[in-house]
Formats: C-alpha cells, sequence, structure tokens
C-alpha cells in the first residue's frame, strides 16, 4: 500500500468512525437508561463507567474534538484546548444536573451540531476569507464546551435521576466522561499522526473539513427538525 492509498485509508477511518450517528449522538438507553433510572444511594463505578461509553458513543462530542485537534501539532496546544473543553463541559453537566438547570434538549443538540460545523469552517479558513479575521479559538472552544455539558446534562436529566446519591453518581459519571474522551482524543491523535505523514494530507483534509462541516449541518438540522415536529 503506497503512502496515498494510506492517506485515503486514514481519512476514511476517521469519518467512518466519528460520522455522526444522528438518532444515536450520546443518548443513553436500554439497560443503561433502566440502570440510572433504579439506582438509589451512591454507585460511583458504574456511573464512571457508563460516563466514558457515554463519550466514547458520543459522535458529536468526537467530531467537535476532531475539529479541535485537526491542526494542532504540538501537544501543549492539545492540552489547552482539551482542557478548555473539558472545564466547559464539566461545569454544564455538574450544574444542569445538580442545579436543575432545565435547556430543550433539541435545542442544545442543534447547537452542538453547529459546534462541529463552526470548527470545520475555520479550519477551513472561512472567518479569514469571508470577515478577514479568526475568531479567538479558546473562548470558542470553551463556550462550545459549556453547550456540550448541557447536552450530557439533558440525558440524565431525562431519567428522573434518584436524589439519593446523585452528587457522588453525576461525579463518577463526570469522571467517566473526561477518561472516555482521554480514550477518543488518544485514538484521533494517533490517525491523525500517521495521516499527516502522508504526502496528500493537505488535500485530504480540506475535503475531510468539508464533509465535517456538512454532517455538523445535518445535525443541527435534524435536531431543529425534531424541535419544530416534536420528534427526531
Amino acid at each position: 500500500m503506497n503512502k496515498k492509498t494510506l492517506g485515503g485509508g486514514l481519512a476514511l477511518a476517521l469519518l467512518v468512525v466519528l460520522a455522526p450517528a444522528l438518532a444515536l449522538a450520546h443518548g443513553i438507553g436500554g439497560k443503561d437508561a433502566a440502570f440510572v433510572a433504579a439506582t438509589k444511594g451512591a454507585d460511583i463505578l458504574p456511573f464512571v463507567y457508563l460516563g466514558a461509553k457515554h463519550m466514547v458513543t458520543g459522535y458529536d462530542h468526537l467530531l467537535f474534538i476532531l475539529g479541535v485537534v485537526f491542526f494542532l501539532y504540538r501537544m501543549k496546544h492539545v492540552a489547552l484546548y482539551v482542557t478548555l473543553f473539558s472545564l466547559g463541559h464539566s461545569i454544564t453537566l455538574l450544574s444542569g444536573v445538580l442545579g436543575s438547570i432545565h435547556v430543550n434538549p433539541y435545542l442544545v443538540d442543534a447547537v452542538i451540531g453547529l459546534s462541529v460545523a463552526y470548527k470545520a469552517f475555520d479550519n477551513l479558513s472561512g472567518f479569514k476569507t469571508l470577515f478577514g479575521f479568526t475568531p479567538d479559538n479558546r473562548v470558542a472552544v470553551m463556550g462550545f464546551g459549556l453547550v456540550h455539558g448541557f447536552g450530557l446534562a439533558t440525558k440524565l436529566q431525562a431519567l428522573k435521576l434518584s436524589k439519593d446519591g446523585l452528587i457522588p453518581n453525576m461525579l463518577g459519571f463526570n469522571v467517566g466522561v473526561e477518561i472516555g474522551q482521554l480514550l477518543g482524543l488518544t485514538a484521533i491523535l494517533l490517525l491523525m499522526t500517521a495521516w499527516r505523514r502522508t504526502p496528500g494530507f493537505a488535500k485530504q483534509a480540506v475535503a475531510a473539513n468539508v464533509l465535517i462541516l456538512a454532517a455538523g449541518f445535518l445535525l443541527m438540522e435534524y435536531q431543529l427538525a425534531g424541535y419544530f415536529t416534536g420528534k427526531a
């Protein structure tokens, strides 16, 4: 397999693995939902597992992370932006559930879709080309992190969590989310590192970000349709 073919294969792998499964994006259902709804008292380790599983299968979250790190080549920059994102979604996940702050899940998920499109548009130098400036990505990542956290919170709130043991269970869930994010980020960085070494990366990167942009708008449209029709 030559480098060009390898590069195309890596690009396809990234997009297939991280393509947004619209109806399943960061949802909690089946046995997991039944477990959470039935839990009384602190049961931290299972909630850590659920948090990690939730993030690893949260294709919209992972697509956003992919967009954020797409052109970051130094680990200190990756660490900075991922930390800002983590801080944002931790604040709203915990405050949303523990403080009973309710937001419409369709609208939150629509903004999450917008965040995916936003970062891909930024990666394509869209702001620079159309408006002559580039927004501060640190502010954008932190801000969208707050929205992603509300997206996580809405799924938990729908399960009518017991107040008995709620604080330790939510802290455990949040730790699990961070573990899942680290696992997803590691896979992304490994693929990106190999892909960047291929000669066709520059052209493939443009095509990949166009697809990510389209996926973000598709996710946003799907959620808005759910909001206006009452179902998605």
